[in-house]
């Protein structure tokens, strides 16, 4: 998933062009096996101005966390799913956006966070951290919708907002380990359809059911 990175507030251009290379070089090679010469390389940069940006590797991963983040959030601040009167509406075509830019190999649409956080968590505190942050505050983006769903409609099972937005990033990290294990984007799409089926039951509203 490659947000367009146009609305961020302005950074130096050797910055940019480094965390954009970081999205990605780190989901289709790894924390450990990325090197800075190949984030060198492919933003087009002197390895001193590596340096002058970021301490080290780990001061990359950290801000490239933050900055996936940012260019994320913009991605889907600006979807379709927003404009439905209805939450429930919102929350399920939140589910299906989130289907429909599953294009490409997994390392296209695959989540940065997620792919550093399984590789570092123990290792690198400040990644994880930083990875935990992205997941959790777009987790907390879709629960404000989940929970005026709740106001309205009800849901089964005394489910609540924000657990139900952080069983959906559970999925979608799943689905994105199971297109990367297989190279296939469709056993994604199938967890994704799963997730909305779901999604749907509890607010009794069946799959193919009118709003």
């Amino acid at each position: 998933m490659n947000a367009p990175s146009a609305t961020l507030a302005p950074m130096p251009p050797a910055r940019r062009k480094l965390l954009d290379a970081a999205m990605i070089i780190l989901r289709k090679k790894g924390y450990a096996a990325t090197t800075v010469d190949d984030l060198c390389a492919a933003a087009g940069v002197a390895k001193g101005s590596f340096f002058h940006h970021f301490d080290g590797k780990e001061a990359l991963a950290v801000a490239a966390a933050e900055y996936w983040s940012a260019t994320t959030g913009a991605l889907f601040a600006a979807a379709p799913y927003h404009a439905p009167d209805d939450p429930l509406d919102r929350v399920l075509g939140y589910i299906d956006f989130r289907k429909a830019i599953l294009m490409g190999e997994p390392a296209a649409f695959s989540c940065v966070a997620g792919t550093l956080l399984q590789e570092t968590f123990e290792t690198h505190p400040a990644i994880r951290d930083a990875c935990a942050a992205a997941i959790f505050d777009h987790a907390a983006r879709l629960e404000a919708d989940i929970d005026a769903a709740i106001a309205r409609h009800g849901i089964a099972g005394g489910v609540t907002a924000a657990s139900l937005a952080r069983h959906a990033m559970a999925v979608l990290q799943g689905a994105f380990i199971l297109a990367k294990a297989t190279g296939d984007a469709a056993i994604a799409a199938s967890s994704v359809d799963h997730l909305r089926r779901y999604v749907g039951l509890l607010f009794s509203r069946p799959e193919g059911a009118s709003p």
